[in-house]
C-alpha cells in the first residue's frame, strides 16, 4: 500500500497516480511541483476541481450528440426574438444586486476566515456567515457596474433579430440548471438518508459542505433540465437520448474525485487478496492515506493536516464505478445511432446499465441499509426502480413505435 507522507518528492507520480490521495490542490502540486502542502492553494478541494470537470465533460460530450441529431432534423430550430441592447429591467437590476450583496457577503468573510476556509472551503461557502459589510459593497459594485452598461446599451439603440435556435445553443444554460437542481438534489436525498442528523440540526445540515447523494443529484438535475425543456419547447425523448452517454462520462469523472480525495465513498474490508489476481494491489484493497475526511487511524510521522488512512484495506470502489461507467458510456455511445429509430429507448438502456453497474457495486459499498426494506440501501432501492423502469419503458418504447417506424437499415 502507498503512504506517501506531505514531504518534498524528487519524481514524478505518473506510475502511481491512482493510488496517491490529494484532499486539496496543495496535495498535488506538491507531488508535481514539490511545493509545500496545505498552502493557500488548499482552498481548492480536490473533490469539488473534479466534479467541475465532470459537468465540464458531460457538457462537451452531450453537446456534440446534440449537433449531430439536429443535423438529422431530431431537433427543429426554434424562431427566437432576439433583441440587441434592451435596456435591463428593474427586476434584473433587483437580481445582480441581489447576486452582487452575495458574493461579497461570503468572499470578505471568506477572506476574514482563511485558514478555516482551507481547512474546510465548503462549510465556509454553504454556510450562513458572511460580511455585511461585504455584501453592501458587493450590491454598490454589482448595480454600478450594470447601470453603466445600461447607459452605453441606450447610446447604441435597440435592434431586433431572429434567429434559429437549437439545443446545442442553449448548452450553457442546460448545463447551469442541470448543475444547481442535481447539487439541490443530491443533498435533499443524503437528508433524506440521515434523517436523524437533520432533525438534531436541520439548518448546519442543510448548509454543510458535507454529504451528496449521487442518484439525487441525477433526479434533481433530470427535474430542472426537463421543466427547462418544456419551457423551450424542446423534444424530450431526443434529448434523454444524447444526454445517457454524457451522464455516464460525467459520472465516471465525478467518481475519480472521490477516490482521490477519499471522500468515504469507499468498499467494506477487502480481506486476503486472492491467488488470481493480476491487477495492482491497491485495485484490490486500499488504505485511503490523507483521507479528506480523515477516517481512520494517525499515519505515524506525518505532519500535514490530512494525516489518517484506514486501518485495514478496502475495496475502492470508486476506482470500480469510473471503470464500469466508463464501459457503460461507451456502450451507449456505440448503440446511439443504431437505437435512435425509436426516440427514448437509449435512454430506456441507459437507466438499465446504471442501475444494474450500482446494484452490483453495492453489495461491496460502506452504506446505511434499511430494515424496512429488507436491508437494502437507498442506492439499491434506486438502482432497482431504475432498472425495472428502464425495461418496462424500454419493452413500452419498442413494441409501440417499432412497427410503425420500422428497423434502422
Amino acid at each position: 500500500m502507498t503512504n506517501l507522507l506531505p514531504l518534498p518528492s524528487s519524481s514524478l507520480p505518473l506510475i502511481s497516480l491512482f493510488p496517491v490521495m490529494y484532499p486539496d490542490l496543495s496535495y498535488l502540486l506538491h507531488d508535481f511541483l514539490g511545493t509545500q502542502p496545505d498552502n493557500w492553494t488548499a482552498v481548492f478541494k480536490t473533490y469539488g476541481l473534479v466534479l467541475v470537470l465532470a459537468i465540464l465533460a458531460s457538457a462537451v460530450v452531450l453537446r456534440s450528440e446534440l449537433i449531430r441529431r439536429s443535423a438529422q432534423g431530431q431537433f427543429p430550430p426554434v424562431k427566437t426574438k432576439l433583441l440587441i441592447n434592451q435596456p435591463y429591467t428593474t427586476a434584473e437590476y433587483v437580481y445582480n444586486g441581489i447576486f452582487g450583496f452575495i458574493v461579497g457577503y461570503k468572499l470578505v468573510y471568506a477572506l476574514q476566515h482563511y485558514a478555516l476556509l482551507q481547512q474546510d472551503a465548503e462549510a465556509v461557502i454553504l454556510s450562513g456567515a458572511g460580511s455585511w459589510t461585504g455584501g453592501l459593497l458587493g450590491v454598490v459594485l454589482a448595480t454600478g457596474y450594470y447601470y453603466y452598461t445600461d447607459q452605453q446599451r441606450k447610446k447604441t439603440g435597440i435592434s431586433e433579430q431572429i434567429a434559429d435556435r437549437y439545443p446545442q445553443d442553449r448548452i450553457g444554460d442546460i448545463t447551469i440548471i442541470a448543475a444547481i437542481s442535481g447539487v439541490v438534489g443530491a443533498k435533499v436525498f443524503d437528508i433524506l438518508e440521515h434523517l436523524p442528523d437533520f432533525f438534531r440540526d436541520p439548518l448546519g445540515v442543510f448548509f454543510s459542505g458535507s454529504g451528496l447523494a449521487i442518484y439525487g443529484g441525477l433526479i434533481g438535475g433530470f427535474a430542472g433540465v426537463a421543466f427547462y425543456l418544456r419551457a423551450k419547447k424542446i423534444p424530450m425523448r431526443p434529448f434523454m437520448d444524447a444526454v445517457a452517454p454524457a451522464l455516464m462520462v460525467g459520472y465516471a469523472v465525478g467518481r475519480l474525485g472521490c477516490h482521490f480525495s477519499g471522500d468515504g465513498d469507499w468498499g467494506l474490508p477487502a480481506g486476503p487478496q486472492p491467488a488470481w489476481w493480476f491487477l495492482p494491489d491497491w485495485l484490490w484493497a486500499y488504505d485511503y492515506p490523507h483521507n479528506v475526511i480523515q477516517e481512520g487511524i494517525k499515519m505515524e510521522g506525518c505532519v500535514s493536516r490530512y494525516c489518517h488512512k484506514l486501518p485495514e484495506g478496502v475495496h475502492p470502489t470508486s476506482i470500480y464505478e469510473s471503470s464500469a461507467a466508463l464501459l457503460v458510456a461507451g456502450v451507449l455511445w456505440l448503440l446511439r445511432k443504431r437505437l435512435q429509430f425509436i426516440p427514448g429507448l437509449l435512454f430506456a438502456l441507459y437507466l438499465v446499465l446504471n442501475g444494474l453497474e450500482r446494484w452490483s457495486i453495492e453489495k461491496i459499498r460502506v452504506n446505511e441499509r434499511y430494515d424496512f426494506a429488507g436491508g437494502l440501501t437507498q442506492a439499491e432501492i434506486i438502482a432497482l426502480s431504475l432498472i425495472l423502469v428502464g425495461l418496462v419503458w424500454g419493452a413500452w418504447l419498442y413494441y409501440q413505435q417499432r412497427p410503425k417506424t420500422g428497423s434502422p437499415t
